[in-house]
C-alpha cells in the first residue's frame, strides 16, 4: 500500500510545458535527491505548509489511506522543505505532512534546500497543476496569484506553466463570477464548461439564480448555451426589428467561441454592424487572441 501512496504523490511529467524542472536548472528534481543531500528526521511541529498553496481542499478519505500506510511502513519519500525564519516551509509533500500528523508521528522524513519566495509560488502551483489536484477555481486563483505577486502578464504565465494565453485568460474569467457561483464551481456543483457559458449572460446579476437552475436540473453545457442565448434574446430593446433565425444563431455561435456576449445589428440594406462585449483588457487580449490578431506586428 505505501508503495501506491508513493507513486500517487509522485509529480506526473509532461503536459506543463518543460515542468519544474526547468524552474530550476541549476536545483536537483523537486521529489529526487543527490549523494550530497541528508535526509533528515525534522519535527512535526516546526513545519509549516507552503503558504502559497494554492490547493485549498484536501481528499479526506486518500489523506485517511495514506495516514494508514505512514503508520504501518513509514514515510518512503521524504518531504521537500526550506528553512524560514520561524522553522521549516514545505516545497513539495504536503499531503505526506498532512497524513504523517494524522498518524499520530511527532518527525518526518525531510530534505532542506534553498528557495526564494518566487521558486515557492512557483513550484505549489506546478506540482498541483502536474497532478491534476486543484478545483477549476482553485487553478484560476493560482494564476492570479503568480500574476499578482510576480508582477507576470498573463503571456509570461502562460509561458511559465506550459499553457497558451487564452487558456490562461478563460480561467482568470472565473474569478469574475459572483460568489454564489463560485462556491458551486469549487465544490464541483458546477463544471468548469458550464461556468463558463454562464459568464456569457449580459445580466450579470442572474448568474447566480441561473447557476442553481443549472444545478437543479443537471444540465449539460449544450443545454446551458441554449438558456443562456434564451435569457440574452429577452432582454428589452428599443423598438427594433425581430432578428432574423440566422441573425440570432450567428449571435449564439459567436457568444460561445469567446465566451462574450455578441451583438448582430442588420439594417433593411443588408448593412449593419457587430459588437462583442469585454469587461476588461485581458478580456480583450483574449478575443484578440482568438482572431488571431497580434498587435505587436
Amino acid at each position: 500500500m505505501a508503495r501506491d501512496s508513493k507513486s500517487k504523490e509522485t509529480r506526473k511529467k509532461g503536459g506543463l510545458g518543460r515542468g519544474i524542472e526547468a524552474l530550476f536548472e541549476d536545483e536537483p528534481q523537486i521529489e529526487e535527491t543527490t549523494p550530497e543531500e541528508e535526509v533528515q528526521d525534522i519535527s512535526l511541529d516546526e513545519i509549516r505548509p507552503n503558504p502559497y498553496q494554492p490547493r485549498k481542499n484536501f481528499d479526506d478519505k486518500s489523506l485517511k489511506e495514506l495516514s494508514d500506510s505512514i503508520k504501518e511502513n513509514g514515510v518512503f519519500q521524504p518531504i521537500i522543505i526550506r528553512k524560514s525564519v520561524n522553522g521549516y516551509e514545505i516545497i513539495a509533500g504536503e499531503r505526506r505532512y498532512r497524513a504523517s500528523k494524522l498518524a499520530k508521528k511527532t518527525t518526518v522524513p525531510a530534505i532542506i534546500r534553498q528557495f526564494d519566495e518566487s521558486q515557492m509560488m512557483e513550484v505549489a502551483v506546478l506540482e498541483n497543476l502536474q497532478r491534476e489536484d486543484l478545483t477549476p477555481l482553485e487553478e484560476a486563483q493560482a494564476y492570479e496569484m503568480l500574476q499578482k505577486n510576480l508582477g507576470l502578464t498573463q503571456e509570461e504565465v502562460s509561458k511559465r506553466m506550459g499553457k497558451s494565453r487564452p487558456y490562461i485568460a478563460n480561467y482568470l474569467r472565473l474569478l469574475t463570477l459572483p460568489s454564489k457561483t463560485k462556491r458551486l464551481l469549487q465544490h464541483g456543483e458546477l463544471s468548469m464548461g458550464q461556468a463558463r457559458t454562464l459568464l456569457g449572460l449580459k445580466d450579470k446579476d442572474k448568474i447566480d439564480d441561473v447557476a442553481k437552475r443549472v444545478v437543479k436540473e443537471g444540465m449539460p453545457v449544450r443545454k446551458v448555451e441554449a438558456l443562456v442565448s434564451s435569457i440574452n434574446s429577452k432582454k428589452p430593446r428599443k423598438k427594433t426589428a425581430r432578428k432574423s433565425a440566422f441573425i440570432r444563431a450567428s449571435e449564439s455561435q459567436l457568444s460561445n467561441k469567446f465566451g462574450s456576449s455578441v451583438n448582430i445589428s442588420e439594417s433593411k440594406k443588408g448593412k449593419g454592424h457587430l459588437s462583442i462585449d469585454f469587461a476588461s483588457t485581458d478580456e480583450l487580449n483574449r478575443i484578440l487572441d482568438i482572431l488571431g490578431v497580434d498587435l505587436d506586428d
